[in-house]
């Protein structure tokens, strides 16, 4: 059986939906990634784009609040908070043997400049989420990073 893991932003709008991304296409046989927002938005426009020039599409993917997931009940191996230090204290305290994990991340919805300059921003910290992704998937299960 696949291990839950879940990734909690502020938004749910950018990092916490690559990082599902990643983790599913990278170690999918071994976890079952989902994520979450503290405070629920939109979709990331930038970070949808940017994800679509590496062949990901998490154009249909809605946000979700997690205290919803919360309150679902949902046993998950790890909770990863890939926002800033102060907003990942803000997260609920999941039920069963729950490894919290944290990852602070840019948040593509703060970038400044053109929409260009967003791009940009945006697809670096799309690379360092992969990156984050890879080496850890690397430490816990080795036979999906090749």
């Amino acid at each position: 059986m696949k291990k839950k893991v879940l990734f909690i932003c502020i938004h749910n709008g950018a990092r916490s939906q690559m990082a599902e991304a990643f983790l599913n296409q990278i170690c999918g046989d071994v976890f079952e990634a989902r994520s979450a927002g503290l405070e629920p938005g939109q979709l990331n426009r930038v970070a949808v784009e940017a994800m679509q020039e590496i062949g990901i599409d998490i154009s249909r993917n809605q946000t979700k609040a997690v205290f919803d997931v919360f309150k679902s009940g949902k046993v998950f191996s790890h909770v990863i908070t890939v926002c800033d230090e102060t907003s990942a204290e803000r997260c609920p305290i999941f039920p069963g043997v729950t490894r919290r994990l944290h990852w602070s991340f840019p948040d593509p919805s703060a970038l400044q400049g053109t929409q260009e300059d967003k791009l940009a921003r945006t697809r670096e910290i799309r690379d360092l989420i992969k990156a984050k992704i890879e080496h850890w998937c690397a430490e816990v299960c080795p036979k999906a990073v090749g």
